[in-house]
């Protein structure tokens, strides 16, 4: 028997199932594609025609500080929904603009209004905290119109993890909404103590209003217009509450868009399609580059995890940081003002230990989730101390290093003692919280570290790619124990790298996989699996010479290389499933990091069909823009890689995967204490004739490159400098040894 339903009384395509919504497979609501725009802590999930509406994954709404401040907003033409002409996010992530007109309306069976005899146009944006919409008509008819259109509005004041599924057994108070001059009030008074407002101002004020919805009456005359302004207000006791004009706003946020892109470093190609995706890569990170009190900092992805995240933050800002160091020195100011100081089990926190994530909202108020600020993550600590190391050496900036070495010192006290929790040399996790993750490596979904009979391996657990991580993250930190003058602990450091590095060698290498297991359980029983996670290993530099030619293999052989990308798990594995979280999808990422390893060890051929397979991806996917992740089935000819359904886009690792990719080919590091550009083993794929980089700042200089492929090479041509800077191009394998004097 069907479950009973019963259809939503102004929504006839939108049916509710046991508390879930849905959407009629004959409806033309049968379209997930959904806009996104963010500002801040503020971001917004619509669907195509602007509107927010309950279906689906039930997730558009506006938001802000964890919060769902608005969960409906309709338009409508008296009676019907208008038609979609287009609908787009503006290439610069600043403004959503959609195009609609009106369906036939008719009148005792005759077509009164023939459908495109208005034009409606609805621009909106965030800015601090609000939501701004214009909206225009416009009559292409040749008579007068009278003309009416509503705007439905709900306010849920949802949890970012209700919205996600969580079920509580108690709310706060809905208090009833206040009407007052064309103002409506919408008001949640939280358990947490704290009361949310959600305030809508129209302008002119609306005709008359109705329960939940705006009506709004309007003559427009023959090729007349008439336009409406509509501003959505998230306020808490700690808003400064002011009203402000959408076009005084719009000139605000313009203004600080284009300040924030002066000084940035640009790049241009001469593949337009290259460019069309680097370009909403830079605007995905302008977009979720947060403004926080330590500085900048990429929040992780929209709408799951639009917050501070460690490892996302640190990953990221490592991708970025020959374009962008300034991400990396904010994301570094935050994790050490949030590094923990004590055991606190229900957080998973030991001293030393750098944040998971942060979360505001009521439920992470309340305790209800652990994540108000949560430390269940393995890996975030020696990537905290990698970044450190690459900031250094991308910047010079000794000063800032020696403010956060106190917490450098630290996270290698936890890697030491609470990350070994048995002594054995490696870095373990078991959780503490019980509502914590299970699994805290980056690959934290509960069914991702098993063994080869796909049974789910038992905790403490030592992933391979965290021993990367420790390897990685004591030689960067001898590197600036020398810079800070204490030699005694930059070789001691050195010397427990070189330990762990043997060791690594020893536990984790398969002959039979000819690479390097996933992990070790708490008993030392190796998860015999191919994945993405040894990949890493390349990256780290902890892999031999000759274990990392084959780790590369295995992860370009059919098994793991899905011509899209790196699959997270080889298709010849028992959990092998292509359309899952972490056990066959691919996350671009996971391949920008990978490629940065192969790189590093000469492997240029690898990194060009990763870059081809993933710029081919974009080419397919909606706005030029790489999901967090998408499905891991092979590409078939013709044909588009598969989405992911619940996938964050934009995803801040996701936006930073082409620069570190790009890195890769050109072998591109900056050595700012010396006032060095170097090039190893340049190359390009046949698809890039081109690649000019301009601003790109080393100290207090900049310079403008271009770099052009040859049959046999890439030459790199200095167009302009401001100071001095030295450009050194090496042969892949060369020492150090032939500079382009680049003095201008």
């Amino acid at each position: 028997m069907l479950p009973e339903h019963k259809h939503d009384m102004t929504v006839d395509d939108v049916i509710r199932v046991n508390d879930q919504f849905y959407i009629l497979s004959t409806s033309s609501m049968a379209d997930d594609r959904t806009r996104v725009l963010k500002q801040d802590d503020t971001f917004a999930v619509f669907d195509r025609h602007g509107d927010i509406r309950p279906v689906g994954l039930g997730v558009q709404g506006l938001y802000h500080e964890g919060t769902r401040f608005l969960s409906r907003l309709e338009l409508r033409l008296g009676k019907d929904r208008p038609m979609l002409l287009s609908s787009t996010v503006r290439d610069d992530n600043a403004l959503l603009a959609v195009d609609l007109t009106n369906p036939d309306s008719y009148v005792n069976g005759e077509v009164l209004t023939p459908r495109g005899t208005f034009h409606i146009s609805r621009m909106m944006f965030l800015w601090q905290g609000k939501c701004f919409e214009r909206l225009s008509l416009i009559n292409y008819g040749l008579v007068p119109v009278d003309l009416s259109f509503s705007l439905r509005f709900e306010a849920d004041f949802a949890d970012i993890f209700e919205v996600r599924g969580s079920k509580r057994p108690q709310r706060g108070r809905r208090l009833a909404d206040a009407v007052d001059n064309g103002t409506i009030l919408m008001t949640y008074d939280g358990l947490d103590g704290i009361v949310r407002r959600t305030r809508l101002t129209c302008t002119p004020h609306p005709t008359r209003l109705v329960g939940s919805e705006a009506y709004f009456d309007t003559t427009l005359p023959a090729k007349g217009e008439t336009t409406f302004f509509l501003t959505i207000s998230c306020e808490t006791p700690a808003s400064v509450v002011h009203p402000v004009a959408y076009q005084a706003a719009l000139s605000e946020a313009s203004r600080a868009l284009y300040a924030a892109k002066q000084d940035a470093c640009h790049i241009y190609t001469s593949n337009e399609g290259f460019n069309d995706w680097l370009n909403r890569s830079f605007a995905d990170l302008q977009m979720m580059n947060t403004d926080m009190p330590q500085g900048p900092y990429p929040y992780a992805g929209v709408p799951w995890f639009s917050t501070p995240f460690g490892r996302d933050g640190l990953i990221t800002a490592l991708e970025c940081l020959w374009t962008k160091p300034e991400m990396a020195r904010g994301v570094l100011s935050y994790l050490s003002s949030s590094q923990a100081v004590a055991v606190i089990p229900e957080q998973d926190a030991e001293p030393g230990k750098i944040l998971h994530e942060s979360r505001s909202g009521e439920m992470a108020a309340l305790g209800e989730i652990p994540f108000g600020r949560y430390y269940g993550s393995v890996d975030s600590t020696p990537l905290f101390i990698m970044l450190a190391g690459a900031y250094y050496e991308r910047t010079g900036d000794l000063p800032f290093i020696r403010t956060i070495w106190p917490h450098v010192q630290l996270g290698l006290q936890w890697i030491d003692t609470y990350g070994d929790v048995d002594g054995d040399g490696f870095v373990e996790y078991a959780r503490h919280s019980k509502k914590g993750l299970v699994q805290q490596g980056w690959k934290d979904s509960a069914d991702s570290v098993f063994y080869d009979d796909g049974i789910l391996a038992e905790p403490p657990i030592a992933l391979c790619e965290v021993q990367g991580y420790v390897f990685a993250a004591k030689r960067m930190a001898a590197q600036l124990a020398l810079a800070l003058g204490h030699p005694t602990e930059a070789a001691d450091l050195w010397r427990q790298a070189d330990a762990l590095q043997r060791r690594f060698e020893a536990a984790f290498w398969s002959e039979t996989l000819s690479t390097y297991v996933l992990a070790l359980d708490g008993q030392k029983r190796p998860c015999g699996v191919r994945t993405s996670n040894a990949g890493h290993c390349l990256l780290t530099g902890i892999a031999g010479p000759e274990h990392a030619s084959l780790v590369a293999q295995t992860l370009l052989g059919e098994d793991l290389f899905s011509g899209w990308g790196i699959r997270t798990l080889g298709s010849s594995e028992v959990r092998y499933n292509p359309m899952s979280y972490h056990n066959g999808s691919v996350w671009p990422h996971d391949n920008a990091l990978i490629a940065w390893g192969m790189a590093r060890y000469g492997f240029k051929e690898p990194v060009h069909k990763i870059l081809t397979g993933l710029f081919d991806a974009s080419l397919f996917i909606d706005l030029h823009r790489l999901p967090e992740l998408f499905c891991g089935f092979v590409r078939r000819p013709g044909g588009a890689p598969t989405l992911y359904p619940v996938a964050c886009a934009p995803q801040a690792w996701a936006a930073g995967s082409v620069f570190l990719l790009l890195q890769a080919c050109l072998g591109l590091s900056i050595h700012s204490a010396e006032e060095r550009i170097r090039f190893t083993g340049p190359t390009l794929p046949e698809f890039l004739q081109e690649v000019r980089i301009e601003n790109l700042r080393v100290g207090k200089a900049t310079v403008d490159l271009l770099l052009q492929r040859h049959p046999q090479d890439v030459s790199v041509r200095v167009l302009r400098m401001d100071g001095q800077i030295m450009i050194e191009k090496l042969g892949a394998g060369q020492m150090p040894s032939r500079s382009i004097n680049a003095q201008v």
